[in-house]
Parts: structure tokens; sequence; C-alpha cells
């Protein structure tokens, strides 16, 4: 009776500390808000940001206004996201949940890239995109595998957490979605420009080695990353 008491003990413990990070996303808050500091000399470090003094809390601090206003996308990707996360709604801080809008011009591309701390929900609200997002750690012999959809207004669809994904506008009008994220920074690292674009910049030889080409070529996507983001 001791022995299976035990065993029923250690299984609760194994099941609660498997099944909790799958299903967690930002810290659950234990008062009803913690409004952040919008101070960055603020000299206390925690995983997210400082209370504000709930006696100096007011409306505003959950209030964001401008998402109604189309993004401009006259850049080389022709796409732009407006972000609405901690870092401009202080109110979102603790919460676990943030959102952007993202609007796309004609054949306009938001590349690839990953959420790290995030899961992202997608809504369309105008045009025809094409999305998709790539597995990660593939089986002996089998290659990351792509999923992707068309989207129309209306159409919803998930990128989960970590994993490379993109949206490209395939109609032959502007288009926009809106996101929502399981964290309130869910970060964002966009694949070819943390790759070429870094700081300093990966040698050379390691790209080239890695993405099996001449390094001259290398050379010259870096020069262009390196020219549009300084």
């Amino acid at each position: 009776m001791a022995l299976a008491l035990k065993f029923l003990v250690i299984t609760i413990a194994i099941l609660a500390l498997t099944s909790s990070p799958s299903t967690a996303s930002d810290p659950s808050p234990l008062q009803d808000f913690c409004v952040a500091v919008n101070d960055s000399k603020a000299t206390v470090f925690v995983n997210g940001k400082v209370c504000k003094d709930p006696k100096l809390v007011t409306a505003d601090d959950f209030f964001r206004p401008g998402l109604n206003k189309p993004g401009n996308t006259s850049n080389q990707l022709g796409s732009i996201v407006t972000a609405v996360n901690v870092n401009n709604l202080p109110g979102l801080n603790t919460l676990g949940i943030s959102l952007a809008r993202i609007d796309f011009a004609r054949h306009g591309l938001n590349p690839p890239h990953t959420h790290p701390r995030g899961t992202e929900v997608l809504v369309v609200l105008k045009g025809r995109l094409y999305v998709g997002f790539v597995l990660s750690n593939p089986g002996p012999n089998m290659k990351n595998k792509l999923f992707t959809k068309i989207l129309n207004p209306g159409d919803v669809f998930v990128f989960p957490e970590g994993l490379i994904h993109f949206q490209l506008n395939v109609g032959k009008t502007n288009a926009i979605a809106f996101a929502g994220l399981s964290s309130q920074n869910a970060g964002v690292i966009t694949i070819a420009n943390a790759v070429f674009g870094s700081d300093p910049p990966i040698n050379d030889n390691v790209l080239a080695k890695a993405f099996q080409v001449d390094k001259k070529m290398i050379d010259y996507l870096q020069e262009q990353f390196w020219w549009d983001n300084n």
C-alpha cells in the first residue's frame, strides 16, 4: 500500500513538472494588475517590468489608440508591423498577451521570423495572404516540414511558439492582418537580419559553409543588411 501511494505521488509530481511548461505563457499575475513603470533608469531588474504604484494608475495606462491607421509599407519588404506590447502599453505587464497590426502592400512580405516567447494567432481582415511555418527537429532522413495555407478575410491561422513563420500578400490589393501573441513581449528574431546583420557580423566563413554559397555572396548580403539597418 505504501509503495503504491509513493508511486502515485511521484507520478503526479512528474506530470505536474512536465505539463506546466507546455501550458504556460508568461507567469500568472498575483494581483489585479502591475502597470509597468515607464522609467529606463529603474534600478530594480525583474523578469518583466517594475510595477507602478497602484494609487497612481489611471485608465490611460491600459489604453493605446491608433491601430485603425495603416502602417507605412514603403520599404523593401512592402510590409510593416505595428506592435502593441508592454513597451508601449504599460497595462499589459504580467497579463501574458500582446497584439500587432500587420500591413502589406501588394506582394508585401513579413519575412521568415520567430517569436521566442510566444505563440501567435493571426486573423486576416483584408486581402489574401500565403502563410506558413516550419517544424523543428526533423526525424532521421527527414527535412523540416512546411505547413502553408492561403488565408482570406476572416480566416485564422496559428503559428506555434518559437517556430519560423512568414506571411506573403498574394492578393491583388493591400492586405491587413491582426496578430495576438501569448506574451506581453514575445520578442521577434527576423532570420535574415539576425544572420546577416548581427553586431559584430558573424564570420563569413561560418555563413558560407552553413548556406553552402561563395564567401563573396555572404559579403554582399552582410553589406546590404548593414547598409539597410544603419
